[in-house]
């Protein structure tokens, strides 16, 4: 059976989608994003798109490592990892000890009654 069908079948398609690292808190953080940039990281991170993921996570640490030009920049190397992470076994367990810290440190970043444009 087909992700594709998988998704039909239990009815999680779309912005509300099963993720590939199927963490609920990596689901709020982005739905805390903007609608349009939401909806590109969740086609991102569902599992019938391993190979749009993959090379972009990789193309997104390689800007990252090359932030010292003038359009790349520091922000693209944990985007890229965060990418890289829901197909890299060794970095799922980065991923959860990050997301971790997020929700003991700034649990106002999970909660969904937040604002999207709050900036602490």
């Amino acid at each position: 059976m087909s992700s594709a069908a998988d998704e039909r079948a239990t009815g999680t398609n779309g912005a509300s989608g099963h993720m590939a690292g199927g963490d609920p808190r990596l689901d709020k953080l982005v739905h805390r994003l903007p609608p349009r940039m939401g909806g590109s990281v969740t086609y991102l991170l569902k599992p019938s798109s391993r190979w749009v993921r993959i090379p972009s996570g990789a193309l997104l640490v390689v800007g990252g490592v090359f932030s010292f030009l003038p359009v790349l920049g520091v922000w693209m190397l944990p985007l890229g990892l965060a990418l890289l992470a829901e197909d890299v076994p060794a970095l799922r367990s980065s991923r959860s000890k990050v997301l971790d810290w997020v929700e003991r440190k700034k649990p106002q970043w999970l909660d969904p009654s937040a604002s999207k444009n709050d900036q602490s």
